[in-house]
């Protein structure tokens, strides 16, 4: 099927269909809630005296978002019976934006000195929440308009998303300088009303199944030996998981041959230096002398510049030379970014210093989120995409928030130099694997296999 072609003011009004216009407010409503059980709750809990090894420990609340494609097929699948008037992806939506708004509300309620457990636990009905709400949208993004929208919904969606990053870094922390930390939370909660309109207001979209989708699944049922025509509620409930969690990962498999373990490991360890220094970032700063002030003017509000910047470059890149060779670029740069850190730790407080690392680090981190993603992206087939992107989303990030959680015990034991440069290291897999990558397969292979439908 050949692609239409977009006059540039056809390609502008894009922008204004209603579909791509929600998509702005449902990224702000993904973002928020992201930083608020990460970076933002350690400079909280770190303010409020916690130790290091016990904020650490909190990054675990984050394999919450690793794990969702163990309930991906659910969300895709079934309905909910007390919001099925909205539909099956707007149920779903709401459902996490009501749990994420009643968990940040619970959390500014609670006291971190004394009710740390508390705050943990409604940390984690915030991340399950938001997972699920990440799901639900990643589906609506799909079914809401055709492949020529898709650009424009995607970068509707990431630039609400980061303006949510921004509002939740920068603002939570100059409201918790203003006024104090559970004012900053609880206007965080209020703010999920933004997601909640918008889910409200947009209509449903068609969930009109693929022929390629049907075949996988027929193909399925037939190795397995089941009946359509006759079956009992055992059998029904046996072909509902394998069409639900079992043809997915059957049909990446199938089309990735022998390689696809090895792809499943890049994609589990490209983030992994990014990841394990994220958490001890804010405390960090606070340690060195940094005000609250200073960080969130710096790294929250420049550092937010600085990532669009790297987002942009990097969507450049990829145009000129493939999603390759950006790779393994943004796998190098992410992993060299810590060394500056654990210089900045020798430095001291030196705000020239901290704006150079912040510059380099979120430079990076939006440059080779946006190559990750487009590699990510060519290896999804749009017959199951909600499901394989989760299947992907989830293994990009668990490996990190693993060993993030021991990242507070590691600048105690040997301190904050120390530990950046151990955060380095860890970046050296994604880059061989990146290399292995780039001589192995000529750029736009994969691409071109999406394209196609597998």
């Amino acid at each position: 099927m050949s692609e239409r072609r977009f006059s540039w003011r056809e390609a502008l009004l894009v922008y204004t269909k209603p579909q791509v216009i929600a998509l702005w407010f449902l990224g702000f409503s993904a973002g928020l809630p992201f930083l608020l059980v990460f970076s933002t709750l350690s400079a909280w809990l770190r303010d409020y005296g916690v130790s290091r090894s016990a904020i650490g420990f909190f990054a675990w609340v984050g394999i919450t978002y690793s794990i969702k494609v163990l309930w991906a097929p659910v969300v895709d699948r079934i309905r909910l019976p007390l919001l099925a008037g909205l539909g099956k992806r707007r149920s779903w939506m709401l459902l996490g934006q009501l749990g994420i708004a009643i968990g940040l509300a619970g959390m500014a309620l609670a006291e971190p000195q004394n009710q740390l457990t508390t705050i943990a636990l409604l940390a984690l009905l915030v991340a399950f929440s938001s997972s699920t709400q990440d799901i639900s949208i990643d589906a609506y993004r799909i079914e809401a308009a055709v492949v020529e929208y898709q650009g424009a919904m995607s970068a509707a969606y990431i630039f609400g998303y980061r303006v949510a990053l921004l509002v939740a870094g920068a603002g939570a922390l100059y409201i918790a300088d203003a006024v104090n930390w559970p004012t900053a939370y609880l206007a965080m909660a209020a703010l999920m009303g933004v997601g909640i309109v918008t889910v409200l207001v947009i209509k449903e979209p068609d969930h009109t199944p693929s022929e390629m989708a049907r075949a996988t699944e027929q193909q399925l049922h037939r190795a397995v030996h089941l009946n359509g025509e006759n079956s009992n509620r055992w059998q029904r409930l046996q072909a509902w998981l394998l069409d639900a969690m079992v043809a997915p990962f059957v049909e990446f498999f199938r089309r990735n041959g022998v390689i696809a373990m090895w792809l499943l490991l890049f994609i589990s360890v490209y983030r992994l230096s990014d990841i394990t220094m994220g958490i001890m970032a804010n405390p960090f700063y606070l340690d060195l002398g940094f005000s609250k002030s200073d960080i969130a003017t710096i790294g929250k509000v420049y550092g937010f510049v600085m990532t669009i910047i790297g987002s942009m470059v990097g969507g450049l890149l990829v145009v000129r030379y493939g999603v390759y060779r950006p790779l393994l670029m943004g796998a190098v740069l992410v992993a060299s970014t810590n060394v500056l850190f654990a210089q900045l730790a020798n430095v001291g407080a030196d705000i020239s210093w901290l704006t150079i690392v912040i510059s380099a680090d979120n430079f990076s981190g939006g440059l080779s989120s946006t190559a990750f993603i487009a590699y990510l992206s060519s290896l999804t087939n749009r017959a199951y995409t909600a499901t394989q992107y989760a299947l992907f989303s989830s293994l990009m990030t668990l490996p990190g928030k693993f060993v993030s959680g021991f990242s507070g015990v590691v600048v105690d034991s040997s301190g904050y130099f120390s530990f950046f440069i151990y955060a380095a290291l860890l970046g050296i897999p994604a880059i061989l694997l990146a290399i292995w990558l780039l001589r192995r397969q000529p750029d736009g292979v994969a691409m071109e296999v999406n394209s196609k439908g597998g």
